[in-house]
């Protein structure tokens, strides 16, 4: 059998590892990035937005330079410092106070701030007020900022979803070979912050609402493929998922506290509620689309 590795759902055989060490012979002083882009290049290893996926291609680059498999130049650059968990400067705005009833905040714009001007602050909120800080999303993602007036109110991040979840998984029934082909069609609610503050009964659960109608849109516009389901999680020591239940989605489970790396079959980590919310009636013929 021809197989060497499973990579981020990915089959890399031993012809490609082989294809990849003559690569690296014929360039002998490519950066690592640029070796990534020829890789990308020579198996067509792109987005659905034609964007060459040359970041995981470093990460595989760098997996089989681990297992001695392959030889990769040295990297360009090294910091002296050590590494930092977020580069995101945290950013405060006065607190005031904003409360009353929902139709008192007047009109609410939900922006999709990714690669523009204000995904700077969003970072910075995330990292200054939310609990669990900010953290750099990996693969596909999108940051809206909500505001009243002028005044910022909310954040919202979502990118790509966690390849194993075993309730999301039965929820929606895949089989493993089915999941993998479809995963693209599901977003994971990474954070949603609603600024300490803003105290508005039911905002939440309507700006949940109002994301469900404008996310599957916004993501075809930067990723060129719709979004049919939604998840996120909720730690049940912190939160009932109130909000969300008011928005419709719903509890698909627990997790089990090992995360994707385990190795000791283990809770190594909290346990966390499973909420998800389909954006289409039909989520479900979509999403078992076979490979």
């Amino acid at each position: 059998m021809d197989t060497e590795l499973r990579y981020r759902g990915r089959t890399i055989t031993n012809h490609q590892v082989a294809q990849i060490g003559e690569l690296i012979a014929a360039h002998p002083s490519a950066s690592r990035r640029a070796l990534s882009i020829l890789v990308c290049q020579a198996w067509n290893w792109a987005q659905p937005n034609g964007a060459l996926c040359d970041a995981l291609c470093r990460g595989l680059l760098l997996t089989l330079f681990r297992a001695g498999r392959i030889t990769l130049p040295e990297p360009e650059w090294r910091s002296a410092r050590p590494a930092r968990r977020s580069q995101v400067q945290p950013i405060e705005l006065p607190e005031i106070p904003v409360e009353g009833p929902l139709s008192g905040l007047g009109f609410i714009a939900i922006e999709q701030v990714r690669r523009t001007p204000r995904e700077a602050l969003v970072d910075g909120l995330i990292a200054r007020y939310h609990y669990l800080g900010y953290k750099q999303p990996v693969g596909e993602h999108l940051k809206y900022l909500v505001t009243a007036g002028d005044q910022p109110i909310a954040c919202f991040c979502w990118s790509s979803a966690p390849r194993h979840l075993g309730p999301r998984d039965r929820y929606i029934g895949w089989p493993p070979e089915v999941r993998k082909a479809n995963l693209r069609g599901v977003a994971y609610q990474s954070r949603f912050l609603i600024l300490p503050w803003v105290r508005v009964p039911h905002l939440a659960s309507h700006l949940l609402g109002r994301m469900a109608r404008q996310l599957s849109a916004d993501w075809e516009r930067v990723y060129a493929h719709p979004i049919y389901f939604t998840e996120t999680f909720v730690d049940p020591t912190r939160y009932r998922g109130t909000c969300y239940r008011a928005a419709n989605w719903v509890c698909m489970g627990r997790t089990t506290g090992r995360g994707k790396d385990d190795q000791t079959n283990r809770p190594n980590r909290s346990l966390k509620d499973v909420w998800g919310y389909p954006l289409v009636r039909d989520f479900r013929e979509r999403l078992f689309v076979r490979p």
